[in-house]
């Protein structure tokens, strides 16, 4: 048990990566809050997920932020694991992207991460300067393979994922003196609701077999297995990393 006597806030923790990454770290005995938008899909995601917490909050602002840290901190299990899983995208050509399109994606994609990991990250390095031997803290960014090489006609979520990934590796250099890692992934095309329309295109679809070398999307669980590494004192010597899990399109 990984996470045993731990705490994790998933962000987007009502589907896709998000919840199936709860779901992996409650298995393996972490005591999960779900943090989303919509309390009817946290609360529905929570069902699944035996003594799972639910916090409804925007993430993208600032205010709803402080709240989710003040929660945290009056619960008083402590904070130990934060997966930055928030995530949205839409599709345009730069040349017919509004200025209110690309701030959108900017903010659930990149702002979200900011605002969350400087509020939460305050919590954990105040809790790991009280302690004589410091429990292991991580923080997880789901990024993107787009944060790596530039999709069509998503200039604005290839540019945020890219910015997600980096602001990580800056957080790592600031966390690491309070023992806190952090680290990014960056999943390849998954059977999320994120892609779940295109996935019912056959030209969408034969693009995948012919672009991955696995030739096949990825699932939710095979993503979050890798954030429950991550995560975990398995990994206790990682931190400013981004790991690709693309089934090999990347190598293509």
């Amino acid at each position: 048990m990984r996470f045993e006597n731990r705490t994790a806030v998933i962000t987007g923790g009502g589907s896709g990566i998000g919840k199936e990454t709860a779901r992996r770290l409650a298995q393996e005995g972490a005591s999960v809050i779900l943090v989303g938008r919509s309390l009817d899909k946290l609360e529905a995601a929570a069902k699944e997920i035996p003594g799972a917490a639910v916090f409804a909050a925007d993430v993208t602002n600032a205010e709803d932020v402080q709240k989710l840290a003040a929660f945290i901190e009056k619960a008083g299990g402590g904070l130990h694991v934060l997966i930055n899983g928030a995530g949205a995208s839409r599709h345009s050509r730069i040349m017919d992207t509004t200025e209110e399109e690309w701030d959108a994606v900017q903010d659930v994609n990149v702002k979200s991460v900011f605002l969350v990991s400087k509020a939460l990250a305050a919590v954990m390095c105040a809790e790991a300067e009280q302690e004589t031997k410091q429990t292991g803290r991580a923080v997880v960014t789901i990024a993107s393979l787009s944060a790596h090489k530039a999709g069509a006609y998503i200039p604005h979520y290839s540019a945020a994922k890219a910015g997600a990934m980096h602001f990580t590796k800056a957080l790592a250099l600031e966390l690491g003196p309070y023992g806190i890692r952090a680290n990014s992934i960056s999943p390849g095309f998954i059977d999320t609701p994120l892609i779940e329309e295109n996935l019912k295109n056959e030209k969408f679809q034969k693009a995948i077999e012919h672009n991955t070398v696995l030739k096949r999307p990825g699932t939710a669980a095979e993503i979050a297995n890798v954030a429950a590494f991550i995560a975990s004192d398995e990994a206790s010597y990682m931190t400013g990393s981004d790991i690709l899990v693309d089934g090999g399109w990347m190598i293509k």
